[in-house]
């Protein structure tokens, strides 16, 4: 596997990122169209995207940091297939070499279902392990999601 780093992604990519977004993330953080995606995405600014790719050039993770409130975030997803393999950890790493600073949301509770009935997995112990710090005083509450913030410092 490798690691591409793209600032524009392809139609393409898009296509495969939201179906790996409607797969491994909670079904309430799921978009229906492809227009909601991309609405999602063109709102974020100063984006970077990197991405897993495997032999048959199927992507099976993206992280991509963004600029909020002058501050350096990120979100990250791994196909169910490759958690737990270290290519997170690698992905988060690139990530790494380029900020000195990374903020995310971390849903740090396992009460929600993804799209096949699943139950969704809370990742927190994953970044605890990549040197992130839980911010638990400011969270996230909505209709949509229950998170953390998490925080990680070079």
């Amino acid at each position: 596997m490798k690691i591409i780093e793209k600032e524009v992604l392809s139609l393409q990519d898009k296509e495969m990122l939201l179906q790996l977004w409607n797969n491994e993330y909670p079904k309430q953080l799921n978009y229906q169209t492809m227009d909601e995606f991309d609405l999602y995405l063109d709102a974020l600014s100063e984006k970077n995207h990197y991405l897993l790719i495997d032999a048959k050039d199927k992507i099976k993770g993206w992280v991509f940091t963004f600029l909020r409130n002058d501050e350096d975030w990120f979100a990250i997803i791994l196909n169910q297939d490759v958690q737990g393999t270290g290519k997170g950890s690698a992905l988060i790493n690139e990530l790494k070499k380029n900020k000195d600073s990374l903020n995310g949301w971390v849903i740090d509770h396992e009460n929600d279902m993804k799209q096949n009935k699943e139950q969704y997995k809370s990742p927190l112990l994953f970044y605890v392990k990549n040197g992130f710090v839980i911010c638990t005083e400011t969270r996230i509450e909505n209709e949509k999601m229950s998170a953390v913030k998490i925080n990680w410092k070079q």
